[in-house]
């Protein structure tokens, strides 16, 4: 039984066929890999709407009804879900599989598609949400951090980042060179930063 809490990495797997899905969960089951199946993309988005986060990959058949697989993925990102979808094409629906790869999806494999390609893409897909979820974790501590910086921090933080010298920092604020060190030497230990470039980017990025 699998937990839909949304804790643990999935492959949501949507596809309308009851065999194709069936034997699609089977595959990927066998390879390690936890798996949902939805029988259509309705299905998938009243996940989405109850406030379920999707961690892991959408695996989405192109041809699906009532929604086709491309209307469930312009659906999922007008909601902001950035989970990496993967396409399930026939030859026909290349064309249109591209212009999903232009809105954001990850990639797509054709049909008839090898297991082995299947599996590797899916762990591909599953490896970057798992880099993106990393990624906000340590962006939301660091963003706790800089909400916490006194006054006199985020005059100095600022202004290194700006990359001011502390002499020219010093004489902004009226103070000692020696007091800019102290302070620049706590903005970076709170920010887990070793460099004004560093704390550039970070602001930019926060």
């Amino acid at each position: 039984m699998i937990s839909l809490s949304g804790d643990a990495p999935l492959v949501h797997l949507v596809d309308d066929e009851a065999p194709v899905r069936a034997a699609l969960e089977f595959l990927l089951v066998s390879h390690g890999l936890s798996v949902v199946c939805y029988a259509d993309g309705p299905a998938l988005l009243h996940r989405v709407a109850c406030g379920v986060p999707l961690r892991g990959c959408v695996l989405l058949d192109v041809r699906m009804e009532p929604l086709s697989g491309l209307q469930v993925h312009d659906a999922l990102v007008a909601q902001g879900v950035q989970a990496p979808v993967i396409f399930l094409t026939g030859h026909g629906d290349i064309g249109m599989a591209v212009a999903a790869l232009k809105k954001g999806a990850f990639d797509f494999v054709e049909k008839p598609f090898g297991d082995t390609a299947l599996v590797e893409c899916v762990r591909e897909a599953l490896a970057l949400d798992a880099a993106r979820q990393a990624s906000m974790r340590s962006g939301d501590a660091r963003g706790h951090a800089l909400a916490g910086l006194t006054q006199r921090e985020r005059d100095v933080l600022h202004r290194v980042a700006a990359g001011k010298l502390n002499k020219v920092i010093a004489d902004e604020l009226d103070v000692s060179m020696r007091t800019v060190e102290v302070y620049r030497a706590r903005v970076y230990a709170k920010l887990q930063v070793r460099s004004a470039a560093e704390l550039a980017t970070l602001l930019a990025r926060i």
